[in-house]
């Protein structure tokens, strides 16, 4: 049964929610202090968290016997720290503690993550039915929920009115009319378009109204009666140029003035989603220096971050199922083994190819030992920092490659493992089962912080 949520702690923002579904084990680790004295307190216990993952990575790996284990039991499988996530949160609040985040669950819609979040307090953006339902079964309110999706299926519409989520973006003509007729109660903002051409996945070639399309937009919905509460805008997703989201900030303004000379009463901002981990505090500064000067406190502000939060969070391990020594007879420096692993970009590393990342192998277990105590190693293929490889995956495609050539410090086989960091954000989530290979893979959830584990043991 779900339970509606309880009060929000102001100083926390954590509501405890009890979940719909049977919560997983999680496994039992020591876990780190973390305070929010400032950035030092959370670099220690990423650190620290790195070893705690690393350890549970390895021990894992060492439960399989790939010469005696069942079909399928060698599978990648992941290591989820939901105390990354925490601190996370943590950085949020202190660099932008004004704006309330929804988390885009298209990112990663791992029910775990969801849980953590709804108990975080933050909300939800949400682009499809299926969204919808995963995130009302966290036992939020709907008022929580922004349907994110400014070109959306009738159904959906109409699914969304039955359920009681009123908050969603709309971008064109076409759409208010389809909202007049499905959803008239529906509180709307009006997505704008930005300049995200230096973000690594461009958004505004598909969404967004431009600045001169604005005010006859507003004015349509006016005179359908319809209700315009806020303006919405997305510099892309993992934005690279801090201007974008001042320069966002500035046309959102004028639409809120335009829509005031209109006749609607705004209340509400979103200033969308492309934070990173590796530039957060960089982006965080710029966006709340545009928002304190364009928009009074009486404006809520809300975002919609996604890899920001669980990017970071999640490690893959994937086992070597074949090896092929090849040799360039006209450049020997070329040399270097090809090792298939049973993941691939069809599977969880399809963040690759939707995601434009770069996942970095690093060897997990290696029975054969170093390189420089490896007497089987090809001697052309190893250098002074290692072995090449180039890295595959286990489907009968081409295009399936995850590294083109990488040097690892040691002999790989058949039956070592690798792991991947950073592997949260558009992996598992647009995993296919092409070739019939698996897109369900095991995932062992741990907490390295005291915060993330009272919130997850409810």
């Amino acid at each position: 049964m779900v339970m509606a949520p309880t009060a929000c702690s102001p100083a926390e923002s954590v509501c405890m929610i009890k979940p719909a579904y049977d919560k997983p084990d999680y496994l039992n680790l020591p876990v780190s202090q973390v305070s929010n004295n400032g950035g030092d307190d959370l670099s220690q216990s990423r650190l620290a968290a790195k070893e705690l993952v690393l350890d549970v990575l390895k021990k894992r790996a060492a439960e399989v016997d790939v010469d005696r284990c069942g079909p399928g039991e060698e599978d990648a499988f992941y290591v989820a720290d939901m105390g990354e996530v925490y601190r996370q949160h943590l950085r949020w609040k202190m660099n932008l503690g004004r704006v309330k985040p929804f988390y885009a669950v298209k990112c990663n819609p791992d029910p775990e993550i969801l849980r953590l979040m709804a108990q975080l307090g933050n909300g939800f953006d949400c682009a499809s039915k299926s969204e919808i339902d995963l995130a009302l079964q966290t036992g939020i309110d709907p008022s929580r929920i922004i349907y994110a999706q400014p070109c959306k299926t009738k159904s959906y519409l109409r699914y969304a009115a039955q359920k009681g989520v009123k908050q969603m973006t709309f971008d064109n003509a076409d759409e208010l009319y389809k909202i007049k007729a499905c959803f008239p109660d529906a509180e709307l903002y009006l997505r704008i378009l930005t300049d995200d051409s230096t973000s690594l996945c461009r958004l505004s070639m598909k969404f967004g109204a431009s600045l001169d399309v604005a005010r006859p937009l507003l004015e349509l919905a006016h005179e359908l009666e319809l209700k315009v509460v806020g303006v919405s805008f997305h510099v892309g997703s993992g934005a690279e140029d801090p201007a974008a989201f001042f320069k966002a900030v500035q046309d959102a303004r004028l639409v809120f003035d335009q829509a005031t000379e209109v006749g609607h009463e705004l209340h509400t901002l979103d200033v969308g989603g492309g934070f990173t981990q590796e530039t957060f505090e960089k982006f965080a500064g710029v966006l709340g220096d545009a928002l304190d000067l364009y928009f009074p406190p009486n404006i809520r502000i809300i975002a919609e971050p996604g890899r920001y939060y669980v990017a970071s969070a999640f490690s893959l391990a994937a086992n070597v199922i074949a090896r092929r020594d090849v040799r360039d007879p006209e450049d020997p420096a070329n040399d270097a083994f090809m090792i298939y692993l049973n993941d691939g970009v069809y599977g969880n590393f399809s963040n690759i190819i939707f995601d434009h990342q770069h996942p970095v192998a690093q060897i997990l277990t290696c029975a054969s030992g170093s390189a420089a105590s490896s007497p089987s190693a090809s001697p052309n293929s190893a250098t002074s920092e290692g072995i090449a490889y180039s890295i595959w995956g286990p489907t009968c495609d081409g295009i399936d490659v995850i590294t083109q050539r990488i040097e690892l410090p040691g002999l790989l086989d058949v039956g070592d493992w690798l792991y991947f960091e950073d592997m949260g954000a558009y992996t598992k989530c647009s995993a296919t089962r092409f070739n019939g290979f698996s897109d369900n893979h095991e995932v062992i959830y741990i907490s390295s912080e005291a915060g993330a584990s009272a919130l997850l043991e409810y």
